[in-house]
C-alpha cells in the first residue's frame, strides 16, 4: 500500500503542460462542446508491467489521469463527465489489487476534495455502493454529500457497476410497481425506463472514449450509450493526458451526428442544440 501511496503522491503534482496542448485547444469549437462525456479507463495494469512496476502502481499513476481528465473538462465546460471506475466484474481480481483499489479510490477522493470544492464540480456516485467495503464507501459518500451543493460539473462515478446490473435492478422496480398496482404495463416508456436507471437524470453521452487500445464496451452504460459517439486510443490510461483528451474531441466534432437521419435531412434541418449537449 505505501508503494502506490509513493507513486500517487508524486504523480499527482506531474502536471506539466504537455506539447502542443494550447494548438489543440485552439481547434475545439466551443460552441459544440459535448455535454456528456464517459469514459472507460483502461491500461493501468499493462502500463505497470512495460514500467516493471506492480500493478497498484498502474494504478495509483491512473489515479493522476483521473486529475486531469476532471480538471480539463471542468474547464473546457462539460457539463457532466462519467468515469468507469470499478465494475462489477473487477470484484473477481485478486483479493490484493482489489483492497488497493479499494485504498485508492477512498484516499483519491479525499485528497481531490478541496480542488472539487473549489471548481464546484459534484460528485455522483452510480453503482451497487453498499457492496463497497467501510472505509472506502465512508469516504466516497461523504465527498458526495460535501459537494452536492455545487452548481458547475458533475462527476459521475461508476463503482461496482456494471450496465446489466443497472438495467436489471430497473426492471426489478418497474416489475415491483406494476405488480403493485402503481404502474400499468402499458404505460411503460423509453423515459420511465430510463427513470429508474442508475444514471437518471443524466442526460446520455454524446461521446464515449475507451482508452488501452481494445475496442469493446465491457458492459458500460449500455442503454445510455444508443446513440453516443465512440472513441477508441491505444493510449494506456496513465498515459492519457490533457492533449489525449483534446484530440477526442477534436476528433467528436469532425463527426456528423445524424440520429437516424440521413445527412441531407441533417442538412436541411439542422439538429437542436441538444444534439451537441449543449443543453441540460
Amino acid at each position: 500500500m505505501s508503494s502506490a501511496s509513493a507513486v500517487l503522491n508524486a504523480t499527482i503534482k506531474n502536471n506539466l503542460p504537455m506539447k502542443d496542448l494550447q494548438e489543440l485547444i485552439d481547434r475545439i469549437d466551443p460552441a459544440r462542446i459535448p455535454c456528456h462525456v464517459a469514459i472507460i479507463m483502461d491500461g493501468n495494469g499493462r502500463w505497470a508491467r512495460m514500467q516493471g512496476k506492480p500493478r497498484s502502481d498502474g494504478h495509483a499513476e491512473g489515479v493522476t489521469s483521473v486529475h486531469r481528465a476532471v480538471e480539463f473538462a471542468s474547464d473546457l465546460g462539460i457539463k457532466y463527465l462519467t468515469l468507469y471506475a470499478f465494475s462489477t466484474e473487477n470484484w473477481n481480481r485478486p483479493q490484493e489489487e482489489v483492497d488497493t483499489l479499494m485504498y485508492l479510490i477512498g484516499w483519491a477522493i479525499e485528497r481531490e476534495l478541496p480542488d472539487l470544492l473549489r471548481n464546484n464540480v459534484r460528485i455522483r456516485l452510480i453503482g451497487n455502493i453498499p457492496r463497497i467495503p467501510e472505509d472506502a464507501r465512508r469516504r466516497l459518500l461523504g465527498a458526495e454529500e460535501a459537494t452536492a451543493h455545487c452548481t458547475g460539473m458533475v462527476l459521475g462515478m461508476c463503482l461496482s457497476y456494471s450496465s446489466r446490473w443497472e438495467i436489471t435492478e430497473a426492471a426489478r422496480r418497474i416489475a415491483s410497481l406494476a405488480t403493485g398496482g402503481d404502474l400499468n404495463p402499458d404505460d411503460i416508456t423509453e423515459d420511465i425506463f430510463s427513470s429508474h436507471l442508475a444514471t437518471a437524470g443524466m442526460p446520455d453521452p454524446d461521446l464515449l472514449i475507451r482508452t488501452g487500445g481494445e475496442e469493446r464496451i465491457s458492459n458500460f452504460l449500455l442503454w445510455q450509450i444508443a446513440y453516443s459517439e465512440l472513441y477508441f486510443t491505444p493510449t494506456l490510461w496513465p498515459d492519457f493526458n490533457k492533449s489525449d483528451f483534446a484530440s477526442a474531441l477534436i476528433d467528436y466534432q469532425q463527426r456528423e451526428r445524424r440520429f437516424g437521419k440521413t445527412s441531407a435531412q441533417v442538412s436541411e434541418s439542422p439538429l437542436p442544440d441538444e444534439s451537441y449537449g449543449l443543453s441540460d
